[in-house]
């Protein structure tokens, strides 16, 4: 916590040591919220088919759109439940693809991977990785990733850690941003969950990323590669 916290302060052109930062915390009662246990939003009792599990925990890509993973999540208001889809590209941990809706239906995570292959338009092969929910082991579903040429890859059954990244994700989201907000209404629960989606991928600093966020992170690799051809080909 201190240290994204400095490396924040660093990203704003403030200057100040890091025990100055941590001394700054302590004297002012400020610490990381503690994470919680949440809802359950998967269903893998049912009949329908499963895909393999491609990635056996290997939540890394060489490069951006060969790997996405996907998963639902929900927030409590008092018009009812709102649920969100996500699309996450391993690469850069980029929030590709979202969708909200107060069902938790299969054209919500359809609609998630379609705004995802809508802004990136992947080549084909690409993985896609989920739980074995019933709504992303649906016909439809599976349908659309055969009709964007995508590989389907699922979780073992009950556990979550195949699927950690999102579950990191929802966890950041819930903790950082929604932790005590009541909301009245659905549209105010979706204004607030826009908000930190665009904040985590422009601004939030990721450890695992050199502390970039995700569209930094896509800019500085796509950058090197550039210079690393230029250089190979003046060798050349």
């Amino acid at each position: 916590m201190t240290s994204r916290i400095w490396r924040e302060f660093g990203a704003r052109g403030i200057h100040i040591g890091k025990e100055r930062v941590r001394k700054l915390m302590k004297a002012y009662g400020l610490q990381a919220r503690g994470k919680r246990k949440f809802k359950v939003t998967t269903n893998s009792n049912h009949a329908l088919p499963v895909s393999p599990d491609l990635l056996e925990r290997n939540f890394s890509a060489p490069e951006p759109n060969r790997v996405w993973t996907g998963d639902i999540t929900y927030v409590q208001t008092d018009e009812g439940w709102l649920y969100l889809a996500v699309v996450i590209d391993l690469f850069s941990r980029q929030i590709v693809g979202f969708a909200m809706h107060e069902r938790m239906m299969r054209q919500l995570v359809i609609d998630a991977l379609r705004m995802a292959w809508f802004r990136r338009g992947p080549a084909s092969g690409l993985i896609f990785h989920s739980d074995r929910g019933s709504q992303y082991a649906s016909g439809d579903f599976q349908k659309q990733l055969k009709a964007f040429t995508m590989r389907g890859s699922m979780s073992r059954k009950g556990d979550c850690w195949d699927n950690a990244v999102t579950e990191t994700l929802f966890g950041s989201l819930k903790v950082e941003r929604l932790h005590g907000m009541r909301f009245a209404i659905r549209r105010a629960a979706k204004d607030e969950v826009m908000d930190w989606l665009q904040f985590y991928n422009h601004r939030r600093l990721h450890s695992k990323l050199g502390y970039l966020s995700t569209i930094n992170f896509e800019k500085a690799k796509t950058n090197e590669r550039k210079r690393l051809g230029e250089e190979g080909r003046k060798a050349a």
